[in-house]
């Protein structure tokens, strides 16, 4: 079986239409793969024991993904140094699932309390399956359109700042990079890529590594990657 071209003819495959057409497909045809888990054991195979028998805690986070010019662009943050886990990092809008919620109502909270991303301009899209992560975490990646225009407001004791990166270069291979370094005297592998806003005065560079990079590898592998319809 061959991939479905989803961009319109002679148009943007990675248009903020294209991902749209291209996710609904995939969850209309292909859910049960969406739906299978993924991890830093993908990279780190003494995980999986703990992925198995572990106790985690669930998590969400909202992948939210915007038109800009016919480009799609994907909104991250970087969080606080002042947080408990993963302070500093770049990192979807998210957080714990609180008792009761669901991920998707947990990844629109977070979203609204984070950054300020009111509900009425998010389209949910679907949910794909979960991420383990070392530290402990059960994340359910929840994927999103934002409509309209909104204007962000951020909450400065979680966030430092917003920033948006286009959607082709987190879905493009090439950007992805394999690290690793030494915790609790194991050798950790994980994803980990570069991306320079020349946008931003002056031009800064983001690490986006970590969880979030799985993640965003996790999405690349089920949308553009070697998934076919």
């Amino acid at each position: 079986m061959t991939d479905v071209n989803f961009a319109e003819p002679g148009g943007n495959p990675y248009s903020a239409g294209a991902f749209r057409r291209r996710v609904l497909q995939r969850f209309s045809s292909r859910a049960d793969l969406l739906a299978a888990i993924g991890g830093d054991h993908v990279l780190n195979p003494f995980y999986s024991q703990t992925v198995q028998t572990g106790t985690f805690k669930p998590a969400a986070v909202l992948i939210a993904v915007i038109d800009q010019d016919d480009e799609a662009r994907v909104i991250l943050t970087q969080r606080t140094e002042n947080l408990s886990s993963h302070k500093g990092q770049i990192a979807f809008p998210g957080g714990k699932i609180d008792d009761g919620e669901t991920p998707e109502q947990a990844a629109l909270r977070e979203a609204e309390e984070e950054i300020g991303l009111t509900r009425q301009h998010v389209e949910l899209l679907g949910t794909f399956g979960t991420y383990y992560s070392g530290s402990g975490y059960a994340i359910a990646p929840v994927v999103a359109m934002v409509h309209g225009a909104p204007e962000l407001t951020i909450n400065t004791n979680e966030v430092a700042f917003a920033f948006d990166v286009p959607l082709a270069f987190l879905m493009d291979q090439a950007s992805h990079q394999v690290e690793s370094r030494v915790w609790e005297k194991k050798e950790r592998f994980f994803y980990a890529m570069s991306y320079l806003d020349a946008n931003a005065s002056p031009p800064v560079e983001h690490r986006i590594w970590g969880v979030t990079a799985g993640i965003i590898r996790m999405v690349q592998e089920r949308l553009y990657g070697a998934v076919t319809q």
